[in-house]
């Protein structure tokens, strides 16, 4: 064991290291290599160590180096060191984060992470949350708590008796919302098209003027963070009103909630503290290891009484029991990396990764900008949208830069135009690696 975990050390270090020197994307020939994995299903055993060495030479040429300085899709970021070494040994530890009883050591960790995290993110003392798998089961199980406090305020209990029959709850979202909010309420059975569409000004905002009538069976869902401008609904505005109606109120913050970790952005999430509910991902900007993310609910009750498990075999502390507030039933220790990467960076460190990775930001659409090309959002964030001429142009640069290696973003329509979406969210990203990104896009530009 101690020499097959030495060889995998040093493979990862290895391919870490070379990351800067390899292209964002996998060449054509590393993906076609992935062929030599197509083979039967061994009938006999064979050694760890050619196991390991076949997902290096194979599998490992044709990843993505998403790890690396240069890649600015999908809100990705890379896995700061203490969170991947903390990540290694937690996979050692192999801890099951359900009960106490499982791990002691996963339940406290878990317990200090979320309490950190909540003090870092703004939201009020006291309320309760989870360690979940990302933005998109955080926003199932927020939304859960939400349908379960509502509908018991109306005398029935949704976890017992289902929905058929149930009284009738709305939910409204902004034009621009996220499209894991729409999974999260199609699997909870409030539907996807079953929802007040509110309409959203050229930043992607919900307007607060168009809220529809509220009242204590809506549901609000907020965005904190548009996945392609970065911009933040009207908080304060909204939650006032859905106060005033007792709806309740839900944020999807996936990336946009980390605003509120830095005195220079906070302001972007003025207000937002003050809803039922928040998801966010911290596996964008936290920058720990995929999966990870986490959910908070201001009634710790609701919360409890939407996930609650029981059986006599279950073996439960009077302290919190993680399977309580979250869907998952056995689970990874995701708190272990939580716990680590806060611990390393601080309160400080945090607020440094978010202000400089928006400087970079706004770094790529002020060059953008000066060459000639249309930068179509306020970058009040880390999200910048650029288009090259005409929508088939667009398309041409986004595929060629692609190709090309150096770095890696979108593609993406907003509000009828092709654009390019630039997001920067990597503690790996330095000065360096924005400005040859910005080299390449303006030469792969000018070549079109």
């Amino acid at each position: 064991m101690r020499e097959l975990l030495h060889d995998t050390a040093e493979r990862a270090a290895r391919y870490l290291e070379r990351l800067d020197d390899r292209p964002v994307f996998p060449s054509s020939s590393a993906v076609a290599g992935l062929a030599a994995l197509d083979e039967p299903l061994p009938e006999k055993p064979c050694e760890p160590a050619a196991t390991l060495r076949l997902l290096d030479e194979v599998a490992g040429p044709a990843t993505v180096a998403s790890a690396g300085g240069r890649y600015f899709g999908f809100v990705t970021g890379g896995t700061q060191p203490a969170a991947l070494a903390a990540s290694w040994l937690a996979a050692a530890w192999d801890q099951n984060a359900a009960f106490t009883v499982m791990s002691p050591a996963a339940a406290r960790l878990e317990e200090i992470a979320l309490g950190w995290l909540a003090e870092l993110l703004g939201l009020p003392t006291g309320c309760a949350g989870a360690l979940v798998s990302g933005a998109t089961l955080a926003n199932v199980t927020a939304l859960a708590a939400a349908r379960h406090a509502l509908l018991l305020r109306q005398g029935w209990d949704v976890e017992r008796d289902g929905l058929f029959g149930a009284p009738p709850l709305s939910v409204v979202v902004g034009d621009e919302v996220h499209v894991s909010v729409l999974k999260a309420l199609g699997l909870l059975g409030l539907g996807r098209e079953r929802v007040l569409r509110v309409p959203v000004d050229a930043q992607g905002r919900l307007r607060a003027d168009a809220l529809p009538p509220l009242s204590d069976s809506t549901i609000v869902c907020l965005q904190a963070g548009n996945v392609n401008t970065g911009a933040f609904d009207p908080a304060r505005e909204v939650i006032a009103a859905a106060r005033a109606a007792g709806a309740w109120v839900h944020v999807d913050g996936a990336f946009g909630l980390w605003a509120a970790a830095s005195p220079a952005y906070a302001q972007l999430a003025d207000g937002l503290g003050d809803a039922d509910s928040w998801a966010t991902d911290t596996h964008k900007y936290l920058n720990v290891p995929y999966d990870s993310g986490a959910v908070f609910c201001r009634h710790p009750e609701q919360l409890r009484g939407a996930m609650m498990v029981g059986a006599a075999y279950l073996q439960t502390a009077d302290q919190r029991e993680a399977a309580h507030y979250g869907p998952e039933f056995s689970r990874r220790a995701r708190g272990v990396e939580v716990w680590a990467a806060l611990r390393t960076l601080g309160r400080a460190g945090v607020a440094e990764l978010v202000e400089r990775t928006c400087r970079q930001a706004r770094r790529f659409a002020a060059a953008l900008r000066d060459a000639g090309h249309s930068v179509h959002n306020e970058v009040v964030l880390n999200q910048v949208l650029v288009s090259f001429g005409d929508a088939d142009t667009t398309r041409k640069v986004v595929a060629a830069l692609q190709a090309e290696g150096t770095c890696w973003a979108g593609a993406t329509i907003w509000q009828g135009r092709a654009a390019m979406r630039i997001s920067v969210s990597s503690w790996a990203t330095s000065d360096e690696d924005v400005e040859r990104s910005i080299a390449a896009m303006l030469r792969v530009a000018r070549g079109l």
